[in-house]
């Protein structure tokens, strides 16, 4: 008694294995997932979403999916809420007009701080919304708040950003928004910082006074007093 073995061949072509190699490599190499959500949401923002004014709180809509999990695999990996602040401020440039005019004005702008507070975690498979609104602006920064909310209005976490404006001035690209866009519709313009941001600005200058220690006086970095709120620690223009 025989028995009869078949072999199946399969042939790839050999611009298949090019495609498919190349592929790979491009996965690989390069965070494809999130530029490509970058460009959609870029465009959403510009072509097909209504315009908001500068004190405008804008909203983004997410979901937490399985390469958002971290190795626990129960809920949203802590470095995501980061990433998802890309996407969320994008859709602020946009829609406020912000980065237009910042670019516009021969001006650029890049993140200088962060920090957030997590609260609760976000389960796989929950959909959630990112808020945003601009706090507070000086000549150099806009400090803008994130909120990641999840079902029932719950707030998961909630980020502050620091975004440093370059080679033009934040107050004055502000101020044209606000008479471009908002004409008396949106809330007061802040005219103080809040003291929740008042105080994380002061960590920051402590943190950036230690990095420069050793080019500052020591009686900057050893003060003979508790800084008080709005109160901050002389820095220098190095940094």
């Amino acid at each position: 008694m025989s028995l009869a073995v078949t072999m199946w061949t399969v042939c790839v072509p050999g611009w298949g294995a090019a495609l498919a190699a190349g592929a790979l490599l491009l996965y690989g190499s390069l965070d494809v997932a999130y530029f490509a959500r970058m460009m959609y949401t870029v465009a959403r923002a510009r072509y097909f979403r209504k315009k908001a004014c500068i004190l405008e709180t804008t909203e983004i809509n997410s979901w937490c999916l399985l390469n958002d999990i971290d190795t626990l695999l129960y809920h949203m990996n802590n470095a995501r809420y980061l990433r998802e602040l890309d996407f969320a401020r994008a859709d602020f440039y946009e829609r406020t007009g912000l980065y237009a005019n910042i670019k516009a004005a021969g001006g650029a702008v890049v993140q200088a701080a962060a920090t957030i507070r997590y609260r609760r975690y976000l389960k796989p498979f929950t959909r959630f919304k990112i808020t945003s609104k601009a706090v507070y602006w000086d000549e150099k920064t806009l400090f803008m708040e994130h909120e990641f909310v999840g079902p029932g209005g719950f707030v998961h976490a909630v980020a502050v950003c620091r975004q440093r404006v370059i080679d033009t001035s934040a107050a004055a690209i502000a101020e044209l928004l606000l008479q471009l866009h908002c004409a008396g519709t949106c809330q007061p313009t802040p005219a103080k910082m809040p003291p929740e941001l008042e105080l994380w600005v002061q960590s920051n200058e402590i943190s950036s006074a230690k990095l420069r220690a050793p080019q500052m006086p020591q009686s900057i970095l050893h003060t003979s007093h508790n800084l008080g709120c709005g109160e901050m620690v002389p820095s220098l223009d190095t940094e």
